[in-house]
């Protein structure tokens, strides 16, 4: 059953790297180092002060970069498979006591696939804030992104199974105002 949190824990981590790439890192490392959740083997390192520091400058200089008007579309076209690939490397992290092949194939396709699905939608909204407001509104559209990120990744290694259940509510409603979209 330990497993189950673990692999939950992990996709829901990964899902919140679809907002913000850096910040869920960072949460996992204070809760690694706090002792509250243990990480799979050859990932020790992020339990570590300089990984903490590492994760935290990178937070800061990223959150602060999605507030620049012309750079914030720019870091969307590139966080988009970085995003996906944080996303499986945060999701195998914490699937302790689950096969090698398991957890990669999990950490590939739930955890990829969750960071990925949201940093799409992500970049929708920017694009669409950057279209109808020439771009004014983006720094709500990258507030709401942080803090979106930073709720998550608190809740996820808090309370995961609440976490989990809140983002396949959001998933559910982004997936069925995007296919009202496509048909209207």
């Amino acid at each position: 059953m330990e497993w189950i949190l673990g692999v939950a824990i992990g996709i829901g981590l990964a899902a919140a790297c679809g907002f913000r790439i850096f910040l869920p890192p960072l949460v996992l490392s204070i809760a690694a180092i706090a002792g509250h959740l243990p990480l799979t083997p050859g990932f020790q390192w992020v339990a570590t002060w300089p990984a903490l520091t590492a994760f935290a400058v990178a937070t800061a200089l990223e959150v602060a970069a999605y507030y620049v008007p012309w750079l914030d579309n720019l870091l969307d076209t590139a966080a988009t498979p970085i995003a996906v690939v944080a996303g499986v490397l945060i999701s195998a992290s914490t699937m302790t006591d689950v096969s090698p092949f398991l957890k990669w194939t999990l950490a590939v396709i739930a955890g990829g696939g969750a960071a990925g699905l949201v940093q799409v939608l992500t970049v929708k909204t920017r694009l669409l804030s950057t279209a109808f407001t020439g771009g004014l509104a983006n720094w709500i559209v990258a507030t709401a992104e942080t803090a979106a990120s930073s709720v998550l990744s608190i809740l996820v290694v808090l309370i995961p199974v609440l976490a989990i259940a809140l983002l396949l509510v959001f998933l559910a409603f982004a997936s069925w105002r995007v296919a009202r979209k496509r048909t209207a």
